[in-house]
C-alpha cells in the first residue's frame, strides 16, 4: 500500500543526548531549511542528558515556536528516542537527523524534492541519506564500509548507508514496523520487509565540530552483529498477502 502523499507538512525528529553545544546551531539550520513548507514542527527528544542540553532546549523553545521538546528521564537509546518523537508527531511525513550536527539540514529539501515526484506506483515509503563522502576518522569509515557490506549481503536491502541519521519516511509505515532496541540501524530493511520501497540520496556529511561521539567500535560492531541475525530472521518470515473483499 502506498503511503499518504506528501502534503508539504513535515515533522523533524531529532534524538539527542549530551549535545548542549549543538542545540542552537542545528535548530536554526533546520528552521532555515524548512521555511518553504506549508507547515513544519521540530521535535527534540532528550534521551536522559546529564549536561545542559535540556537548558538549551528550554531556551530555544522561547525563540522557535515550531520547537517541541520531549524528555526521557533516563537514557533509553536512539531507537526509542526516535520512536518517542514519531509517536508525538502531528504530520504524516517524518524527517530524522542526528543531533551532533554532522547531518546537514540543507539536504532535507533534496529528499523532499524526490518525494514530491513519487507516484503511487513507486510505492516510496522512505528516502535514506547516503554519506558518499564521510567526514570521519579512517577507522570509523572502514568499520562502516565493512558493516554496510555485511549487512547488505545478508539483508539484500540495496541501501549503501543505513547508518546515516538523515532520513525521510512515512509516519504510518514507521509505526507498523517491529520495534526493538537499535532498530534505527535497520530501518531500510524493515521498511522493505513491510512492502515499501526505499531510495538512497547522496547527502552532505560534516565533521563533528562540537561535543563527543556516543558510539565506538564496541557498541557499533558487537551489538550490530547480534541485531543483524535477528533482522535476518524477521526478513525471512515476512508475508505480504493480496487482500480482496467479497
Amino acid at each position: 500500500m502506498s503511503p499518504t502523499p506528501f502534503d508539504e507538512c513535515l515533522s523533524v525528529v531529532v534524538p539527542v543526548k549530551n549535545e548542549a553545544a549543538n542545540i542552537e546551531p542545528l535548530i536554526r539550520e533546520i528552521v532555515a531549511s524548512s521555511r518553504q513548507l506549508a507547515a513544519f514542527e521540530i521535535i527534540y527528544v532528550d534521551d536522559g542528558s546529564t549536561d545542559s542540553t535540556l537548558t538549551e532546549l528550554r531556551r530555544m523553545t522561547d525563540a522557535i515556536p515550531q520547537l517541541r521538546v520531549l524528555r526521557h528521564l533516563t537514557g533509553c537509546g536512539q531507537s526509542t528516542a526516535i520512536t518517542t518523537g514519531v509517536l508525538a508527531a502531528n504530520f504524516n511525513w517524518i524527517a530524522t537527523l542526528d543531533g551532533d550536527g554532522q547531518n546537514d539540514p540543507a539536504d532535507i529539501p533534496k529528499l523532499l524534492d524526490r518525494l514530491r515526484l513519487a507516484t503511487p506506483e513507486d510505492n516510496l515509503h522512505m528516502l535514506a541519506g547516503w554519506r558518499a563522502n564521510r567526514r570521519d576518522t579512517w577507522l570509523r569509515r572502514f568499520s562502516s564500509r565493512t558493516a554496510n557490506s555485511v549487512r547488505s549481503g545478508m539483508l539484500k536491502d540495496s541501501t549503501p548507508d543505513t547508518g546515516c541519521g538523515l532520513k525521510v519516511f512515512s509516519r504510518e509505515t514507521f509505526l507498523r514496523l517491529p520495534y526493538f532496541d537499535h532498530m534505527h540501524r535497520f530501518l531500510p530493511a524493515l521498511v522493505q520487509r513491510h512492502g515499501g520501497q526505499v531510495e538512497s540520496v547522496v547527502v552532505n556529511h560534516r565533521p563533528r565540530e562540537r561535543g563527543t561521539s556516543k558510539y565506538g567500535l564496541h557498541n557499533r560492531l558487537w551489538v550490530g552483529i547480534v541485531d543483524l541475525f535477528g533482522v535476518s530472521w524477521l526478513m525471512r518470515r515476512a508475508k505480504h498477502p493480496i487482500v480482496t473483499t467479497l
